[in-house]
């Protein structure tokens, strides 16, 4: 498991292109049959992705959590974004589509993940937290993460916003986890900007197309920064930074939450007039 560490404002407007990607882009997030975690200081969640294909593959423990097991003191959101498959957890099996969700609360100790067809792999994303309470295990299917239509053609950011982990939906210590799928002709995400100091945020993209990319936007709202980001890459914005992106074409990606704020609406907006 990758420790990182956080970055002020002051250094991270100092950074090269390669600095930044060493300190804010995850790359190749999804390798076969294997599970890759990141730990990042920012609110202490980790960041991974597991692609089971010609295997089931378990959640590893790591001597850097200094626990037991990895959700001894830990929640856990899971969001497929390929093919059919199953995760088992304690011993009950969980199948999950294209888009569904899966929440493992504070206490379980045996994790695993498979694909259904080993030819459609599931890829899974996976987002965790500290958790000071025990919440259950629950699955929601992309169905009954209330989609909802936002923005409009003229400003090319159409968009359908599904909500997972949040206040009025799973319910969880302090993840909040979602993601957005942007219209055929769309390709702006998140803009206009905004930040939230109480509680950071990771990007992972995904149904990027493989000549595509994504123009990612980080940094204080008056020093604005870019990374180019591939399919099934990830970004940790600080709770300082903006978070937003510009694509070559349209794609999807997961937005996922940790900290002190737990409300889905804690933002405070930026101005496009106001970015630099």
């Amino acid at each position: 498991m990758e420790i990182r560490f956080q970055n002020s404002p002051k250094e991270t407007s100092r950074m090269n292109t390669e600095e930044l990607r060493e300190n804010f882009h995850i790359p190749a997030l999804m390798q076969d049959d294997n599970i890759k975690l990141v730990y990042s200081h920012y609110d202490r969640v980790i960041v991974g992705g597991a692609k089971p294909v010609s295997k089931a593959v378990e959640l590893p423990n790591h001597p850097e959590l200094r626990a037991d097991y990895f959700l001894e003191r830990r929640e856990l959101g899971i969001i497929n974004v390929g093919g059919n498959g199953t995760v088992e957890a304690d011993g009950v099996k969980h199948q999950l589509r294209k888009l569904d969700c899966l929440y493992l609360g504070k206490g379980v100790r045996k994790v695993t993940f498979s694909s259904d067809d080993k030819s459609a792999p599931a890829v899974y994303y996976l987002l965790s937290s500290p958790a000071h309470a025990t919440y259950p295990t629950r699955v929601l299917t992309r169905e009954e993460a209330s989609p909802t239509e936002m923005g409009d053609q003229s400003t090319a950011n159409r968009r359908t916003i599904y909500k997972y982990i949040h206040a009025d939906g799973i319910q969880s210590s302090q993840l909040v986890m979602g993601l957005t799928v942007l219209s055929s002709g769309s390709v702006w995400n998140t803009m206009p900007a905004h930040v939230h100091t109480r509680r950071m945020e990771a990007y992972f993209y995904f149904d990027v197309l493989e000549q595509h990319r994504v123009f990612h936007f980080m940094g204080e709202p008056t020093e604005t920064r870019h990374l180019l980001i591939a399919n099934h890459e990830a970004i940790v914005s600080p709770p300082w930074s903006i978070h937003s992106g510009c694509g070559t074409a349209a794609y999807s990606f997961i937005w996922g939450m940790a900290g002190e704020n737990y409300t889905y609406t804690d933002m405070d907006a930026v101005a496009i007039a106001d970015i630099r």
